[in-house]
């Protein structure tokens, strides 16, 4: 038992929750970041980072843009080859999953590579086959389709709070196998990773989202509730997982506690699964801009011109 009280232990997760604050805008700064140099962030004079913590982010940040550089080199292997693949990321509320989709297509042609974020149904797509509005965003040759949440809500989500029925639920189960191995012998590469937190740290994450104004959107009634059902989907997903891991799809578990590693690890196991290799291109010439005499560039009214604020 702890000797130092409870008011050092709620100190001390304010400064976690802080420290999770510095890094959730570090996440959006990093999308900005063009060079490869990266310096300690300093807010509202808090303290910055130990050496450790820096040579960690720098080591982190290396990384991210290694792998970056492969994920565009998978990229121009996809859009050669004609390959088909589709990434499914599943995982509780404030597992990480928006994170590294994120990272994923940062650098990427987003005609190539996309994001399919579907959702709750309407009142016409409950009535229609479960999975005929999941097909309409699979890909054609030479795509890749990430799905932020996937099909696999029924055996989640819709399972915990009660929105399926126990046929749909079991029907699910018994389609969803067959429904995968026709994608794979359509030509799809499906793979399927699960974000698996701890509940300390779903309960620190959900505290730092009330703390911070620019993510509170991101709590709906329905988080809140998934945090006071954890049981309840820690047993869902023990079933889905148990009952869909085959051979043509497995699932593959991402351990992320730590964001950022889970991230790198995610961004190093999808590249592995995939046998891409770098597709040679010819140099590119910037050809010679033309110019004719009797070309007049007409000026912009001022009225038009946004003011400069900054």
């Amino acid at each position: 038992m702890s000797s130092k009280g409870p008011d050092h232990d709620q100190a001390d997760l304010m400064r976690r929750i802080h420290r999770d604050l510095i890094d959730s805008y570090d996440e959006e700064l990093e999308l900005e970041i063009e060079d490869r140099e990266f310096s300690d962030l300093d807010l509202s004079g808090r303290p910055t980072f130990t050496q450790q913590e820096r040579d960690d982010r720098h080591m982190y940040f290396q990384e991210l843009f290694r792998l970056q550089g492969e994920l565009v080199k998978l990229q121009d292997w996809v859009q050669h080859t004609g390959h088909k693949v589709v990434i499914l990321f599943e995982g509780r509320d404030a597992a990480g999953k928006g994170g590294v989709i994120k990272r994923i297509t940062q650098r990427l042609n987003p005609r190539v590579c996309r994001v399919a974020a579907l959702p709750a149904p309407n009142d016409r797509e409950r009535t229609q086959w479960y999975f005929q509005r999941y097909v309409s965003h699979l890909p054609a040759a030479g795509e890749i389709v990430l799905f932020d949440r996937s099909w696999y809500n029924r055996a989640g989500v819709e399972r915990v709070m009660g929105f399926c029925s126990d046929d749909e639920y079991e029907e699910f189960f018994r389609t969803v196998p067959e429904f995968e191995k026709m994608l794979v012998r359509s030509g799809i590469q499906l793979i399927k990773y699960w974000f698996s937190i701890t509940d300390d740290e779903q309960h620190l994450r959900f505290l730092g989202r009330i703390h911070d104004p620019l993510k509170q959107w991101k709590l709906s009634p329905m988080d809140l509730e998934s945090r006071r059902r954890w049981e309840d989907y820690t047993k869902a997903k023990e079933v889905m997982i148990e009952r869909t891991h085959i051979p043509e799809a497995p699932w593959w578990i991402v351990q992320a506690v730590d964001k950022k590693r889970a991230r790198l690890n995610c961004m190093d196991h999808l590249l592995k699964q995939i046998p891409y290799h770098e597709v040679e291109r010819p140099p590119v010439v910037l050809p010679e801009r033309v110019r004719h005499e009797d070309y007049f560039r007409q000026p912009v009214p001022d009225n038009m011109i946004v003011p400069d604020a900054y």
